[in-house]
């Protein structure tokens, strides 16, 4: 088969006295995501979309939170060995769509520098990558800045 989708989703609890990183970005918030890596909510759900693209698992299959070694992990680190598990298999990524999932703070601001840090690592042009958000109109945890959900699809290409 030449061609494969694959579709991740993530979700991360908010909380004091972390730094919030999305898409590669740190964004000043007052709130960060809890994780056992640096909890990059929209970088794991492409990791997801990536490895289930390929039926090679998920990302606690490869990056386990109970090992040490991706204790705080730069989760830009992660998505690149993932870009590696599939170039592996003979694959590489065509183009991402994505969608974030969160009440505040806004991320506009930030929709580039994801998008440049993303498609560096996925070796796609820029205006391969898709960046979202949206609310959930203050229902749900979401709503209540409680946590924060990210949604990815890409789709790969064997090569060669």
């Amino acid at each position: 088969m030449s061609f494969r989708i694959g579709f991740g989703i993530d979700f991360h609890q908010m909380v004091e006295e972390r730094d919030l990183w999305i898409g590669g970005v740190k964004i000043p918030h007052h709130k960060g995501a809890k994780g056992h890596s640096d909890a990059d909510v929209l970088l794991h759900a492409i990791c997801d979309a990536m490895l289930g693209a390929l039926s090679l698992g998920d990302i606690g299959v490869h990056f386990p939170d109970t090992d040490a070694a991706y204790k705080n992990i730069d989760s830009k680190i992660l998505l690149q060995r993932t870009v590696e598990l599939i170039s592996a298999k003979g694959y590489r990524v065509v183009n991402l769509d994505s969608s974030l999932c969160l009440e505040a703070p806004k991320i506009k601001p930030y929709v580039n520098s994801m998008q440049e840090t993303i498609a560096g690592i996925l070796q796609v042009d820029v205006s391969d990558v898709s960046v979202k958000a949206t609310t959930t109109e203050k229902m749900g945890f979401v709503g209540r800045e409680e946590g924060l959900v990210a949604y990815a699809t890409v789709l790969l290409e064997k090569q060669g």
